[in-house]
């Protein structure tokens, strides 16, 4: 089958997985329509891409009848509405990261999607790369023996942006980047609820966190020892997980890596590539994630396997404890 989707939001991280949709194979993704709050804005990106429908409401991507699944790119202050009128509208979402300020709504989210028997996602693109899918089958093979530790770090300069300053705009470290990082820690050590979580920040004068420090003791000893800053380049922002046997060795933007060293050797994957140029690292990689949901609406599933409700659940557990641990009170 051709996947049919529709895009709310004409912003960069859209251009990224519309490009990433339009990348060889071409022919098993199809982009019906795109909707945007600025019909100029709209047409615009329908123009570059060659999309027929372009809209000046979201309201109208969720009545083309064409449409099979909406991929929700819009200012995440705004996921948590869209993602339910979307799945009220019958339709089938993938909603980018953070789909969420906190588990609440999380919770709210996917209990529309079991109501309406749609498929919902939330784009944590990173355990749909083939690299990841390698790491999870070394761990849960017991290739790295206990897992002791797992260190990652993700640093980018971007608190001159509007968008992170402003806590009215959802602004921030933690949904930004440092989701990535517990993401990261949660798929290691299976989900399993930290024991214990140490948190600690820079806040602004705004009011918001420029960056964290989140220490998470689990059961058996384990820990994650993780990183995010918005204020600081932190090079190469790689992972290392270790364990009683070995280690494994998450190569340059752990979250999106093009490779990592495990004990078996190394392991990569190409980057698909897409007509239109990227304004992120390696989002071509987006289309492991759109391929991933294509599989699933192909065998009836309304989650993915990659990235449950579970999944999403058990990240905004411990975001939940961190924005406490550092005194952050989200307004969204």
């Amino acid at each position: 089958m051709v996947l049919r989707w529709g895009i709310c939001g004409a912003g960069h991280i859209s251009n990224d997985f519309v490009s990433a949709l339009l990348a060889p194979p071409s022919n098993v993704h199809e982009v019906v329509c795109i909707g945007s709050r600025s019909l100029d804005r709209a047409k615009s990106f329908a123009d570059k891409f060659g999309i027929n429908a372009a809209y000046g409401s979201y309201e109208d991507v969720g009545n083309n009848p064409d449409v099979d699944i909406v991929y929700i790119g819009v200012i995440h202050i705004c996921h948590v509405a869209l993602s339910k009128q979307m799945l009220r509208a019958g339709k089938n979402v993938l909603c980018e990261r953070p789909m969420a300020a906190n588990l609440a709504q999380v919770l709210e989210v996917q209990q529309v999607a079991r109501e309406c028997k749609k498929f919902f996602m939330e784009g944590l693109w990173s355990p749909c790369f083939p690299v990841y899918r390698k790491i999870k089958e070394e761990v849960r093979a017991g290739n790295l023996g206990e897992i002791l530790c797992v260190q990652a770090q993700f640093c980018i300069p971007i608190i001159g942006f509007e968008r992170i300053a402003n806590p009215d705009l959802g602004g921030g470290g933690l949904h930004e980047i440092g989701l990535d990082t517990i993401q990261l820690s949660n798929m290691i050590f299976n989900n399993e609820k930290p024991e214990k979580i140490t948190a600690d920040s820079k806040m602004s004068d705004r009011g918001v966190d420029e960056d964290g420090c989140i220490i998470l003791t689990y059961k058996n000893g384990g820990r994650a020892v993780l990183f995010y800053s918005t204020l600081i380049d932190g090079g190469k922002n790689n992972a290392t997980i270790h364990g009683t046997k070995g280690k494994i060795e998450i190569g340059e933007n752990f979250w999106c890596p093009m490779e990592a060293t495990l004990p078996s050797g190394k392991v990569s994957n190409e980057i698909p590539c897409g007509p239109v140029p990227n304004n992120f690292p390696n989002t071509g990689g987006l289309r492991f994630e759109a391929d991933c949901v294509k599989e699933c609406l192909e065998n009836g599933r309304l989650e993915c396997s990659e990235i449950s409700f579970a999944d999403s659940q058990a990240l905004y557990c411990v975001i939940d404890e961190v924005m406490k641990k550092i005194g952050m009170n989200v307004k969204w």
